[in-house]
């Protein structure tokens, strides 16, 4: 079977924070809505002619708890083509204030970061 090579149109970044109930994955969602916003694939579409539903678009989110995250979720943040998350250690975690009646578990803000890469083939 023959390689596929894959080349990379955009890296975009983005953050997103979690105020209440420490969730990294509302956090790591954000931060993806965030990089995703800051860019307009209009070349892929009007200049190569490019299929967005085939494109690869990678997400990398950086956390305080990786092991937390759920794919699928930040997937159904992404709007188009084959999608792929990976999920590492980063972001922070730092003091907030205690509400539970906003869901607070303790006092601590979830901040993620995410990088966004799509490519075509």
């Amino acid at each position: 079977m023959e390689a596929v090579l894959i080349k990379r149109f955009i890296v975009e970044f983005g953050y997103g924070v979690d105020l209440h109930g420490q969730d990294v994955n509302k956090a790591a969602q954000k931060a993806v809505k965030d990089a995703i916003s800051h860019s307009c694939l209009c070349g892929l579409t009007e200049i190569l002619g490019v299929d967005l539903n085939e494109v690869v678009v990678e997400a990398t989110v950086a956390v305080s708890r990786p092991e937390e995250i759920e794919e699928e979720g930040i997937k159904a943040v992404l709007p188009i083509g084959g999608k792929y998350v990976k999920a590492i250690k980063g972001g922070m975690s730092v003091a907030g204030i205690k509400e539970p009646e906003f869901g607070d578990k303790d006092d601590t803000i979830e901040i993620a970061v995410a990088c966004i890469t799509v490519s075509i083939k």
